[in-house]
């Protein structure tokens, strides 16, 4: 049996996705700048797209920028704003527990100039959102803050922080890295508050090198590649069609039956904590303070219903990681974007997790293909290998 649960690394097209990009890829397959009928239909599909996804998101296609993935559309929100707009302030402000495609950027910023702040976040993930608030000063320009941590699937308010935000400091920009909320959350950008979002395709059962940029139309933003001007001048280079019709078909699936599939996950994650939790020396991380060990629903359903990070103490998490592959089940050790690098998670530090169990994490992540079969399956092996391998591991 095959078991895939590392989908917060990435996620297996669907049948529609596929065969609309092949279509793009064999029969439509011109160049969109270009005049005649090929470049027309190919402009058209990237018209298609931009309008299933403005209409996702209650915003306007003209306010969408395609980019080559998530990494991409947060280096262009951050770096293209900061310096867009530094006449305005030099002062940003993030969390510990962002990606590296945010964090790094504004390592670029403060070597240039400006003034980071890092928010510290609880034992479950949350931001601390007094601290928030008191950091917010005169030169603040952006705040930028995940939906949904990639990790441990912590969620964050972010329509309230948003406006206790704005409240504070009217001309203050958000950005919201949705890589791992959207398709998950119902997000409207403009009613939450949210002046810059984005999201990753293949995050969402769509193709490998395709993300979204909203930019609210009022926000100024520079550019980072520069050339034939495409895409209102923010995103130079000929535009990757087949990937940008493959995410807008994705997203015109994503959202069908979507509380029953969101239901079912929250369900499956529920069964699998009980479960793992009565195994010994284990640690379930994200969860919130109130959680018990019956794991209440009112209380899962805080955190992200498809991430779930488990420390296995005894066991380091690579070498469970390969028990498991040898099972035909897949997983992560933390992060898929960190994980072949040897550095300790920014997350499981932020929470304040102990080393050794850093050491021991896997995160399990969820698509709404998972099944209870699958699950079983998976809770099955775990139980069978971990008294091996400690065995092993303690001699």
């Amino acid at each position: 049996m095959e078991v895939y649960l590392d989908n917060s690394a990435t996620t297996q097209v669907t049948e529609g996705v596929r065969d609309k990009m092949v279509k793009v890829l064999y029969e439509d397959y011109g160049n969109p700048s270009s005049m005649h009928l090929l470049g027309v239909k190919a402009e058209n599909y990237m018209k298609e797209s931009a309008s299933i996804i403005a209409e996702c998101l209650k915003v306007e296609p003209k306010e969408l920028i395609f980019t080559s993935g998530g990494t991409e559309s947060n280096n262009l929100a951050i770096i293209g704003t900061a310096l867009a707009n530094k006449r305005r302030g030099n002062h940003i402000i993030t969390t510990q527990i962002e990606h590296p495609s945010v964090h790094q950027p504004l390592a670029f910023l403060e070597e240039n100039g400006f003034e980071i702040s890092f928010l510290p976040v609880d034992r479950t993930g949350k931001i601390i959102k007094e601290k928030l608030y008191d950091l917010i000063k005169e030169e603040t320009l952006l705040v930028s803050i995940m939906y949904v941590n990639n990790e441990i699937g912590a969620v964050q308010d972010i329509e309230e922080i948003a406006s206790e935000l704005k409240r504070r400091k009217k001309d203050i920009l958000i950005h919201v890295d949705a890589v791992q909320a959207f398709g998950k959350y119902h997000i409207y950008p403009k009613r939450m508050g949210i002046d810059l979002l984005t999201f990753s395709g293949h995050k969402i059962h769509g193709p490998k090198g395709s993300g979204v940029l909203y930019a609210n139309e009022k926000v100024k933003l520079n550019p980072l590649m520069f050339g034939g001007g495409h895409q209102r001048g923010l995103r130079s280079g000929t535009e990757n069609v087949p990937a940008i019709a493959g995410v807008g078909q994705a997203v015109s699936e994503l959202y069908t039956d979507f509380e029953e599939k969101i239901d079912r996950m929250y369900e499956l994650k529920q069964y699998f904590l009980r479960e793992i939790s009565v195994l010994p020396e284990v640690t379930i991380n994200g969860l919130p303070e109130k959680c018990t060990d019956a794991f209440e629903m009112e209380q899962i359903k805080k955190t992200a219903p498809h991430i779930m990070s488990v420390s296995f103490g005894g066991v380091r998490s690579e070498v469970l990681l390969h028990a498991l592959e040898e099972k035909g089940i897949y997983v992560s050790a933390g992060s898929a974007c960190s994980s072949h690098h040897p550095q300790a998670s920014v997350t499981l530090t932020a929470i304040g997790l102990p080393k050794n169990l850093m050491d021991s994490t896997l995160r399990f992540s969820m698509s709404d293909r998972t099944t209870r079969e699958e699950i079983d399956y998976t809770l099955e092996q775990i139980k069978k290998l971990l008294p091996v391998l400690r065995r092993y591991t303690r001699k």
